[in-house]
């Protein structure tokens, strides 16, 4: 009796410890869930892929916007108790969103370069770099949306414009006091194929 008492006190003793593992790891999993949630967002879609998703906010992921204001501080996470990694200075800043994590908007510019940014800090407005892959050349902006029509300006590489129209091959732009038609594929802020009615 007093034997089947141990074994059994025994028993409790093993029960009661494997069951405090089990909650102590399944407890760690879900703070390292928690505590990755803000890396995950940070690292979710981080790149376009072949066909565009739709993000949380409801707008699709990726999609080009531009910088609101002169002055966007662009964080290393999406908080305001992150770090700024840099400030851009230029205002209509062609960028892209790459991915969102509640009110803030995971960027990607024209270098390259990735960071968050709060969501008011973005305008929908449609804006583009010309050529910022080609320094110092130039790209001849024509009247109508054709190889062979007549020249308005040649505009420089790194030149921003406003988009007007997008017909899936040539984009009309506003630069620099000149509107006119340049080939879609000088452009960056503007998809390959994309339409801008």
């Amino acid at each position: 009796m007093e034997q089947r008492s141990r074994r059994a006190a025994s028993v409790a003793v093993i029960l009661a410890g494997v069951l405090a593992v089990i909650i102590a790891v399944v407890g760690a999993f879900n703070v390292g869930q928690r505590a990755n949630a803000t890396d995950d967002a940070s690292s979710a879609n981080t790149a376009p892929s072949a066909g565009r998703g739709v993000g949380p906010s409801g707008q699709p992921l990726p999609r080009f916007v531009s910088l609101k204001s002169d002055k966007v501080n662009v964080r290393r996470g999406p908080s305001s108790d992150h770090q700024v990694a840099w400030v851009y200075s230029r205002r209509n800043l062609p960028v892209e969103i790459i991915a969102e994590f509640e009110n803030w908007r995971r960027i990607r510019d024209s270098d390259g370069e990735e960071g968050w940014v709060y969501h008011s800090l973005l305008s929908s407005r449609r804006t583009v770099l010309v050529s910022p892959w080609k320094t110092g050349q130039t790209v001849m902006m024509v009247q109508q949306a054709s190889d062979g029509s007549r020249p308005v300006a040649k505009v420089e590489s790194g030149v921003l414009g406003v988009i007007e129209q997008c017909t899936g091959q040539w984009c009309r732009v506003e630069a620099g006091g000149y509107s006119g038609w340049l080939p879609q594929n000088m452009l960056w802020g503007v998809y390959p194929g994309e339409k801008i009615e």
